[in-house]
């Protein structure tokens, strides 16, 4: 009998203890400020004045409303998008500090890269594929050809005469004239530029033969007759040049010509999921407003309007062998 006592205080005393505990647990939760109760830090890794930080400061301006508190730009620039990424990575994961980055940082330079000092999937939580970067494929108007197509049997003929343009060694414009090179065994010279402006310049002197650009930076060249728009990249077309088709659409459908950059919100990795979910959901709104939509169309990008962590993380999974191939294709590799 008394052991059957023993035992019933033992259990009383349990259960006491358990609901003291949940009593407990319930009012700290309650004391916690809901989220986010003070600033939020939005690392830029790029520098001022690019599409990525007029991006930010655009979608920083509309989401603060909707979260009742600042976003505060914080352009962190080196090293590829690197630098201000890895910061981020480090970060406490408490929804205080997101980066808004291209996929170049956040996805592909970890094919290119030996010592990079970060792992995307490990160390990231994906929040919002923003929008789709595609780029255009323009020439030189001495090139004598008008399409994707006819740029390919172009290189194929003239083996080794034909030099193309990228903004940086791994990035897509040299990843896709490398493919094409290879492709049509055409021994293509690459020229690495630091930065578009100048590959840009150097395409209209006629330095090189073509290159792969943004639509921001290339549009006023061709509406000015001094490149030739052949197709872009990806599955649509740009709003901002409707009338040049995809090159999907002119038979290379090769995937290194269907893919496109992007640009996107990231968290440290073990950010809850309800901030993912709740920061999620102001980027959504935010990029649905007509006049945000209308900039980003501006800047020659598509905007992703109904896009989570969910469906950014499946996209993401979904190009990641791609891009790791494309790469590896191109035999680009960085310290």
């Amino acid at each position: 009998m008394r052991t059957f006592q023993t035992l019933q205080r033992r259990t009383w005393l349990g259960a006491a203890a358990l609901a003291v505990a949940s009593l407990a647990g319930m009012a700290a939760q309650a004391q916690q400020p809901a989220y986010p109760a003070k600033p939020i830090k939005v690392v830029v890794p790029f520098a001022p004045g690019g599409a990525t930080d007029v991006l930010a400061r655009v979608l920083a301006e509309k989401m603060a409303a909707g979260l009742g508190q600042p976003l505060v730009i914080d352009n962190k620039p080196g090293a590829a998008g690197i630098i201000g990424t890895d910061a981020v990575a480090k970060a406490a994961p408490d929804g205080y500090t997101i980066v808004l980055g291209l996929s170049n940082s956040l996805l592909t330079n970890q094919f290119l890269y030996e010592k990079l000092p970060y792992d995307p999937q490990r160390d990231l939580a994906l929040v919002y594929q923003i929008a789709i970067a595609p780029l255009v494929l323009v020439a030189h108007p001495s090139v004598p050809v008008a399409t994707g197509p006819e740029l390919l049997k172009y290189a194929a003929a003239n083996k080794g005469k034909v030099a193309y343009g990228s903004y940086g060694t791994g990035a897509y414009p040299h990843l896709a004239g490398a493919y094409m090179s290879l492709t049509q065994n055409a021994d293509m010279s690459h020229v690495a530029y630091r930065g578009e402006a100048p590959m840009v310049q150097d395409l209209i002197g006629g330095q090189i033969q073509m290159a792969y650009a943004s639509a921001l930076v290339a549009k006023p060249h061709i509406d000015a007759g001094k490149l030739k728009a052949l197709g872009v990249t990806g599955e649509r077309r740009m709003g901002i040049l409707p009338n040049v088709p995809t090159l999907a659409e002119q038979g290379m459908t090769d995937e290194a010509y269907r893919v496109a950059g992007w640009l996107a919100f990231a968290a440290p990795a073990g950010t809850p999921p309800a901030i993912l979910e709740r920061l999620a959901a102001e980027v959504r709104k935010a990029v649905q407003l007509p006049d945000v939509a209308q900039r980003i169309a501006g800047m020659g990008f598509e905007a992703r309007t109904n896009s989570s962590p969910a469906e950014f993380k499946a996209a993401y999974m979904k190009e990641r062998p791609v891009w790791e191939r494309l790469i590896k294709q191109s035999g680009a590799k960085l310290d």
